[in-house]
C-alpha cells in the first residue's frame, strides 16, 4: 500500500488542486488520509481505481451510443 501526496495525485489525474478537493467534498473522489499536522495523502490504489472507474463509465457510454 502506498500513500501519495497531492502533487502526485494532480499529476496522475490531470486535475487541479481545487477540483480534487471539490470532488472530495461531493463524494466523487477518494477522501484524503490525515498524515499529521496539516499533511494529507491518498491511497494510490484508490486514486487508480477512481481513474479506472472513469474509463469504465466512458466505455459504457460509448457502447450505449453505438
Amino acid at each position: 500500500m502506498k500513500i501519495i501526496r497531492l502533487q502526485q495525485v494532480m499529476e496522475t489525474t490531470g486535475l487541479g488542486r481545487s477540483t480534487i478537493y471539490k470532488y472530495v467534498s461531493e463524494n466523487w473522489f477518494p477522501k484524503p488520509i490525515p498524515l499529521g499536522g496539516r499533511s494529507v495523502g491518498w491511497l494510490e490504489s484508490e486514486v487508480n481505481e477512481w481513474i479506472l472507474d472513469r474509463i469504465e463509465e466512458r466505455d459504457t457510454q460509448l457502447a450505449v451510443s453505438v
